[in-house]
């Protein structure tokens, strides 16, 4: 029987290691790590945080992708939806012939140009149950690129909704991980599950467990972030937490502890164990990039933080939401953003993308600078090129520093 169905790659790296090298690789960035991840060049002093941009799992699937091509060259290739949330990939693989489905909730409607033999991509995020056996009928080739860390999710999703607790998902309703994981409890007989996207949400449930919100409110609030029947009386009896991988891991925790304190306050500490189950699905990427950020906020010194990354990528937000509050922060998702009298970038907290005149200040300045776990290095690389542009430098300052001398310390001006 031929294979149609693959999730270990082609054995083809060696074959799409340049064009990957090529797309995304930065020598401008390999040049700031190799400094210790700090510079000055002129009155600019750059800071790079020590954990940035591309993650395992989205080197995985962007590699996958390139050697599907290489695979399949002469096949149809469709990817559904983005492949991760950074319009640099996604445009590249586009330029290489692969289709990029838009999102839709209706299978049917969704892959109705897809026929037998034609190569389907499923992203980083995975897909929801229903989509995977509806292209599997279609007699479709399937590459899967889902995450290891996503895969990982599941299965405490699978364990909670196999014995019977309701599965409450810390993330975006909307999201294509979400919606994903989501749909994997109601694999089970009885299987439910309720997202909530943040703290404010998670009190509602908190009320509900206390008895001081009642259920009718949360079926109001969560109508289009819970299954079909959601009955809280029912469904909030027994809990057990997830979590979208890429959400702000302080956020995540935070719910969990409120959850597990209402849960305790409604079935008592001899209760709880039987009613409350709590799993740690944060991701180690996410984890760490987030960490590299508290270090470097924690260390005072930056006068601007930059964050790079696509303006839907929630890993690249939950970033710039860590940042805000202590620094002036530029959430960018391209070179293009900045110039040397203006700016354009996501608001932190949502928005349209907002412009902002005189944004870098004269004199010495200490720029921080970090990416999502979706960003290529390509792209951090030239945004380092941009700022120094607009500073007045050329790259090739910072280029030809020895790196085998230790960091000094920003000049006195």
């Amino acid at each position: 029987m031929t294979q149609t169905y693959f999730q270990k790659g082609f054995g083809l790296k060696v074959e799409v290691r340049p064009v990957l090298a090529q797309s995304y690789h930065s020598p401008v960035v390999a040049q700031l790590k190799a400094l210790g991840f700090e510079a000055i060049v002129g009155d600019a002093r750059l800071k790079l945080a020590r954990e940035f941009g591309f993650c395992y799992g989205v080197d995985r699937a962007v590699e996958y992708a390139y050697e599907t091509r290489q695979r399949f060259p002469d096949r149809r290739t469709f990817l559904l939806g983005e492949i991760i949330h950074n319009p640099d990939v996604n445009q590249r693989l586009q330029q290489m012939g692969i289709v990029i489905l838009p999102d839709a909730r209706d299978p049917i409607t969704r892959y109705a140009d897809i026929q037998r033999g034609d190569v389907v991509i499923l992203p980083a995020f995975g897909v929801p149950v229903a989509d995977m056996a509806h292209l599997g009928e279609k007699g479709c080739v399937l590459v899967d690129t889902t995450c290891g860390s996503v895969l990982n999710v599941w299965k405490m999703v699978h364990r909670c909704a196999r014995d019977g607790y309701t599965v409450i998902i810390h993330g975006k309703s909307y999201h294509e991980e979400t919606r994903a994981t989501a749909s994997q409890a109601l694999t089970h007989p009885g299987g439910h599950y309720l997202c909530v996207r943040d703290t404010r949400e998670a009190e509602v449930v908190c009320g509900f467990l206390r008895g001081t919100v009642a259920a009718d409110a949360v079926r109001a609030r969560f109508v289009e972030a819970s299954s079909p029947g959601f009955d809280p009386a029912r469904d909030l009896e027994r809990i057990g937490l997830a979590n979208q991988t890429t959400m702000l891991s302080t956020e995540s925790l935070e719910i969990q502890e409120m959850l597990r304190a209402a849960m305790r306050d409604r079935r008592g500490d001899a209760g709880l164990e039987h009613h409350f189950r709590a799993f740690d699905t944060i991701c180690s990427a996410t984890q760490d990039r987030q960490d590299a950020v508290h270090a470097m906020l924690d260390a005072g010194d930056l006068d601007i933080m930059i964050v790079i990354g696509g303006y839907n990528s929630s890993n690249t937000q939950a970033l710039a939401s860590m940042c805000a509050p202590r620094v002036p922060t530029f959430h960018i998702d391209n070179p293009a953003c900045i110039a040397a009298s203006e700016v354009r970038f996501r608001p932190v907290g949502g928005g349209p993308e907002a412009r902002l005149t005189d944004w870098l200040p004269d004199g010495p300045i200490t720029i921080g600078l970090t990416a999502g776990a979706s960003t290529p290095d390509s792209v951090v690389g030239g945004v380092i090129e941009r700022l120094l542009t607009v500073r007045g430098y050329d790259v090739a300052e910072l280029m030809t520093m020895p790196t085998d001398l230790p960091a000094v310390a920003p000049p006195v001006l």
